[in-house]
């Protein structure tokens, strides 16, 4: 990050100070699609992308060195079966079967690959059908399962990730997966974990993704407030009658898509030919014309395979929405146990504990997180020997611009934590350092790096 683009982030986020969190924002009209990687920098990346936090998809170009391009996939540009058995074969892989609904997602099972692919190949023989039904690879952590190494190389744009920098801190998870499946496998609606953003890159066949953005999904919900299962559904017609359309986008083989914080989606693999509702073939296709828009049935034809590499990630520009989202859940579990709260001893502590039984974190690991990435930054600052944009530097990436603006996120987040009810119900004597010790000594540096 350079010191303009610094500037421009924090009167940014100076701008939407007051603004109340959780409003709802307009569909766009069409989704950018970034050809050349040699014209397009970081900055243009963060003004115009990250920022606003609106979708777009990077070109096949900006991935064409990978090495999953090269070896996962035939040059007929199928998966490379072959080559995926005889390097991951023995690798215990989680997966989804497609046709079962379980709450809002899908219940899974845990086999070698070499079993899923044996299932995967029986399942193209009988004209992708299967008595066992749609089974989807969702998941696969295979960074850190196996060496994954040459499989990638993580794009500058998404290099700030505070998210898998302190999982992989900690040593212990990681927000970084393989998808691999039939034409026919899919995601449900939803948005991502902790209100992360995310990306997702293609390593061959197709992918159909229904858009929308923050608050449009309010519209969606049902008499008892929960959020549909499938937004294809035909049942769900009078429904979107009250919601903007959602933005589609056809994603390709090599190509990579940017999903912004908050923004609700649902993902389906295809192939073939993409038909819109006025029976026009389109490549990258975004269609919200004022007629509804179809079931996905609709409109789909062909077949094909699809392997994907997805990344969850978190940092400063989507820090406030991960802590908005923490204070959601809390309230939502509070609401849950309610009728318990004046007999049930330390209620506040057990609803933190269930809290992180099920959404995988609550308020105390929240303020570790912040700790672990606020040390980290101070560090780097210390060392006054951060590398210019695109340089690895302790996990960054971005040099001691990016370390500066971090610092600030994280002063401006934390301040509320700490003054935040229930986190000052929290037992805090052993946190080191002390929540407002590490507040006063990060708002003292972004004061004495303002003019950095």
């Amino acid at each position: 990050m350079d010191r303009e683009t610094r500037m421009f982030a924090e009167s940014h986020f100076r701008g939407l100070r007051g603004c109340l969190p959780g409003r709802v924002f307009p569909t766009p009209d069409h989704v950018d699609f970034i050809e050349k990687p040699d014209s397009f920098s970081y900055a243009d990346f963060f003004k115009g992308y990250l920022l606003p936090n609106v979708p777009c998809v990077f070109s096949s170009a900006f991935t064409e060195g990978w090495g999953s391009r090269r070896h996962w996939v035939t040059p007929s540009g199928k998966p490379d079966f072959d080559y995926l058995l005889q390097n991951y074969g023995d690798v215990v892989v989680p997966v989804a079967n497609c046709g079962v609904q379980e709450y809002n997602s899908n219940p899974k099972e845990y086999m070698p690959l070499r079993d899923y692919i044996s299932y995967w190949k029986e399942f193209i023989q009988q004209d992708y059908s299967s008595s066992r039904g749609c089974l989807y690879l969702k998941d696969w952590h295979l960074c850190r399962d196996s060496c994954a190494e040459g499989v990638f190389t993580l794009p500058t744009y998404f290099s700030s990730d505070w998210l898998n920098e302190y999982w992989d801190y900690l040593d212990v998870d990681d927000y970084r997966f393989i998808y691999m499946g039939p034409a026919g496998t899919w995601s449900p609606f939803h948005a991502d974990i902790f209100r992360s953003f995310s990306w997702s890159v293609n390593i061959c066949g197709r992918k159909k993704w229904f858009f929308f953005p923050p608050g449009q999904e309010e519209t969606l919900r049902d008499c008892h407030g929960s959020l549909p299962y499938d937004v294809t559904a035909f049942t769900l017609l009078d429904s979107r009658q009250h919601c903007s359309p959602p933005l589609e986008v056809t994603q390709e083989a090599g190509e990579m898509v940017f999903v912004p914080s908050g923004w609700h989606h649902q993902v389906h693999n295809l192939s073939g030919v993409v038909l819109g509702p006025r029976g026009a073939c389109s490549r990258l296709a975004v269609d919200i014309g004022s007629q509804p828009w179809l079931p996905l049935a609709a409109v789909i034809q062909g077949e094909e395979d699809t392997i994907s590499i997805n990344h969850n990630w978190v940092n400063g520009c989507n820090l406030a929405n991960m802590w908005h989202f923490l204070q959601q859940e809390l309230r939502a579990v509070q609401r849950e146990v309610s009728e318990w709260k004046d007999t049930m001893p330390d209620w506040h502590h057990h609803c933190q504990v269930i809290m992180k039984s099920c959404s995988g974190i609550n308020f105390e690991e929240f303020y570790h997180f912040l700790k672990v990435i606020a040390e980290r930054r101070l560090l780097l600052l210390a060392t006054e020997t951060g590398p210019g944009e695109g340089e690895g530097n302790e996990g960054t990436g971005l040099g001691p611009q990016q370390a500066a603006f971090d610092i600030s996120r994280i002063a401006e987040v934390l301040a509320s934590v700490v003054a935040h009810p229930d986190f000052e119900k929290l037992d805090t004597s052993v946190f080191s350092p002390q929540p407002e010790d590490l507040l006063q000594q990060l708002e003292e540096l972004v004061a004495a790096t303002a003019s950095l």
